[in-house]
């Protein structure tokens, strides 16, 4: 039996685990992880609510166990800050789902605007599409569950929010979110290193386009 300072762990694999941390921040709770840079861990990826740590090998689980147990018992782990400086992205607030938005959160435009630019995001976990972070930390005003009949096509760059979560769409794709704007970052490429522009734990601030 695993026992990782009371969370739920499941084995995966040979040597690998997968651990459910509701309550605890999990991308928080990977970068520290990655921060020790143990031999034969050789990656660590976070979900919303769940982990898993890829081992090579027996002692890389062992020393895996040591870390998270460690890594937990600290009492500010949920404050972790991965990036000292939040990462901007200009935006253009030209989404269709503005007035929407605006409309079922009881705001003005510039309302839900100015709460989007004032929320300091983190991203949680990536996931849906490559590159696609889910930030959390939009204000509890905006939140909105996604739209009842999501669009075909969503444009790459396409600013949104759904539930608690704020993202950019990294490529064209189906998607359900409200789109509040549009930015010119490019948020993957497969030529740079790494092909994300934001990963797990990455503080993310947006400011608007003059």
């Amino acid at each position: 039996m695993i026992d990782i300072a009371g969370v739920d762990v499941v084995p995966m694999g040979t040597h690998s685990l997968h651990l459910r941390l509701e309550g605890f921040p999990a991308a928080a709770i990977a970068a520290a992880l990655r921060d020790f840079n143990l031999e034969g861990v050789s990656d660590v990826v976070p979900a919303e609510s769940t982990m898993l740590v890829r081992c090579e090998h027996e002692s890389a689980r062992h020393s895996a166990v040591v870390k998270l147990n460690e890594i937990l018992s600290v009492a500010d782990v949920t404050e972790r800050k991965v990036n000292l400086e939040p990462l901007e992205i200009e935006v253009d607030y030209n989404g269709e789902d503005l007035e929407v938005v605006a409309r079922a959160c009881e705001l003005s435009v510039e309302e839900v605007i100015h709460r989007h630019l004032s929320s300091d995001f983190v991203a949680a976990f990536c996931g849906f599409a490559p590159g696609f972070a889910y930030l959390a930390g939009l204000d509890p005003l905006l939140h909105l569950p996604r739209r009842e009949t999501p669009r075909t096509r969503v444009p790459a760059g396409s600013v949104s929010i759904a539930a608690m979560y704020s993202a950019v769409y990294p490529n064209p794709s189906p998607g359900g979110w409200h789109l509040l704007g549009t930015t010119d970052a490019t948020l993957w490429n497969v030529e740079s290193n790494p092909p994300a522009l934001i990963e797990p734990g990455r503080r993310v601030r947006f400011i608007r386009k003059p």
